[in-house]
């Protein structure tokens, strides 16, 4: 089974320092609300860009990954591809963009299969896209700031990869698999 999580020198990045005050990526707002028994109470609220991830699968079945540091975990984790959608940009597009600037494959054919909130306290709604047929068609090209190395893997060891949960967007993984039909939905 390949490895894909190691840390590599080439991906690795150094932490140089730390501050309390966020970058703009997210922002944190605090939000007063008024409980049902009168009492108010403080909550500290997400808010942030639409952001999509794809479960993507090449012609020949194999399933595609990017690898690339994680600032929040701190190593390089080898992630589905994805990333921010425009404001006026359609969730698929975005998604087949993101696809084609960070592993150079062009999806056969795309659809939204999940959407969901990063969490209860949170604004950022994030969604799952099931790519298939995906070929390779050029060479990455990803943002300035991002430093990726995609990979494929055959199927059995893509989806053990995205059953490990060594990846940020595991339920986007699992949205992914359910619609492929590699897990079988329950209830």
């Amino acid at each position: 089974m390949h490895i894909v999580t190691e840390m590599r020198d080439s991906l690795a990045w150094t932490l140089k320092s730390e501050r309390p005050e966020p970058a703009g990526y997210l922002k944190v707002r605090c939000r007063t609300y008024t409980q049902p028994n009168g009492k108010d109470s403080d909550w500290d609220i997400l808010q942030g860009p639409r952001t999509v991830a794809l479960v993507a699968f090449t012609e020949d079945g194999q399933g595609i990954l990017v690898r690339q540091y994680r600032p929040g975990p701190g190593k390089v984790l080898a992630e589905l591809p994805g990333g921010l959608v425009g404001p006026d940009e359609d969730v698929v597009a975005a998604a087949v963009r993101e696809l084609l600037e960070e592993t150079g494959f062009q999806a056969g054919t795309a659809e939204v299969v999940m959407q969901t909130f990063l969490a209860s306290y949170a604004t950022h709604v994030r969604y799952a896209v099931l790519a298939r047929d995906c070929r390779k068609v050029a060479e990455p090209t990803p943002d300035a700031v991002e430093f990726v190395e995609p990979v494929t893997l055959p199927q059995d060891e893509y989806v053990a990869h995205l059953l490990g949960g060594q990846y940020t967007d595991a339920d986007m993984g699992l949205a992914g698999l359910v619609a492929a039909g590699l897990l079988k939905q329950t209830g």
